[in-house]
């Protein structure tokens, strides 16, 4: 029997059609399935990094128990092949008060316990905050007490070298007490992994830093740092998704300061705008800042008001308005994570030993309580993991 072509073209494309419809089926099965690490101070208890199993289709979290005992593990970042978790911690080996640790971890995804492979003196006190580069090569690390900068080159097995870069800032702000010498908060590359932001909260500066990710060396750039008001304090920062705008979240003035951001590292100061109300008179400090994957909306934690302000950003300009300030149902948010699919946020009360669900209103980017809480003990860094 004779076979017509067009037949077996139409055949071959229902086949096709199978194949594609299948995927996409087993897709949304696995689709939102999440390990959501939780890294934690130890002064209470807390033995270290804990890990939780997190559906994003239902919003249901089930503790799988304490991933990793590590020291005040107070910041977390995930590796791109989704293998390697890397955190910063104020004490481990060697133990010396004056040097941090960056400890590396290979994961296990279907149980979420972490292995220690190596760590590394953070080559500077307090480190506050890592990252690793676009190319999956290299850790960035910010040192808070030795306000520096330090480059680690990732082994194959994911292990951590010697450091490649080290930066170390002189000078001091407008504070006496608590911007006496440079204090490094954060370090993030720019989307396309040429450059590196570097909040310094002692010296009110956004450092920018040329990038090598070939050799993984930093060069100031030209010109080397954006400055913000004095006394400000900038903490964190974070870019739009669209590359044109970044925003600085300022401890010490609770404000978020908005740039623009060109192609050759430049910021350029837009706005500068309140997280508090007008009413607020209390201490307070702010802590963490991030922007909706949609872009829409920035979001931006007090600590003493004990809430999250919500503006929405205008997508032409970059300029946010204030939408809501909405208290966190516990105390110092220190940090918060929205989930990957942007439906829900979490907030990380680290003195009140909890973390609280938001479900955020697509439209209007405001955030509504779910009532699901989790009782951690002091809870400061908060990262999902896709395990689909």
């Amino acid at each position: 029997m004779r076979i017509r072509p067009c037949l077996i073209s139409n055949l071959a494309l229902l086949f096709v059609v199978l194949l594609a419809t299948l995927a996409i089926a087993s897709a949304a099965k696995q689709d939102g399935n999440y390990i959501l690490y939780v890294g934690t101070y130890t002064e209470k208890g807390s033995k270290g990094i804990y890990a939780y199993r997190y559906d994003a289709h239902t919003g249901q979290i089930t503790p799988l128990g304490l991933a990793a005992e590590v020291d005040d593990a107070s910041w977390m970042t995930l590796h791109p092949n989704r293998r390697l978790l890397y955190a910063v911690n104020n004490s481990g080996a060697p133990k010396d008060p004056n040097r941090g640790v960056v400890s590396a971890f290979a994961i296990d995804r279907s149980t979420g316990r972490l292995t220690l492979l190596n760590e590394v003196p953070s080559r500077g006190g307090d480190p506050c905050y890592v990252t690793v580069d676009k190319t999956g090569k290299y850790v960035l690390v910010a040192n808070y007490g030795g306000g520096s900068v330090a480059v680690f080159p990732i082994l194959p097995d994911g292990k951590l070298g010697e450091a490649t870069a080290f930066q170390q800032h002189t000078g001091h702000g407008a504070n006496p007490e608590r911007q006496e010498g440079p204090h490094v908060h954060s370090v993030d590359l720019s989307p396309d992994n040429r450059f590196a932001l570097v909040d310094d909260l002692g010296l009110d500066e956004i450092r920018v830093y040329k990038f090598d990710s070939r050799r993984g060396t930093l060069r100031a750039n030209d010109p080397p740092f954006a400055k913000i008001e004095a006394g400000a304090g900038p903490r964190h920062l974070v870019l739009h998704p669209s590359g044109k705008f970044a925003y600085v979240v300022a401890e010490m003035h609770s404000e978020v300061a908005v740039f623009s951001y060109d192609d050759a590292g430049g910021l350029h100061a837009l706005q500068t705008i309140s997280t508090l109300p007008n009413n607020f008179s209390g201490v307070n400090n702010d802590a963490e800042i991030q922007v909706h994957p949609s872009g829409k909306f920035l979001y931006a934690s007090n600590r003493g008001h004990d809430s999250i302000a919500v503006y929405t950003i205008n997508p032409s300009k970059g300029t946010l308005t204030l939408v809501e300030i909405t208290p966190t149902l516990g105390k110092e948010p220190r940090n918060f994570e929205i989930d990957p699919t942007g439906n829900l946020l979490f907030a990380a009360n680290q003195k009140s030993d909890n973390i609280v669900g938001f479900r955020i209103d697509q439209k209007t980017g405001r955030l509504n309580p779910t009532g699901e809480v989790l009782q951690v003990a002091t809870p400061v860094c908060l990262k999902f993991l896709s395990v689909q």
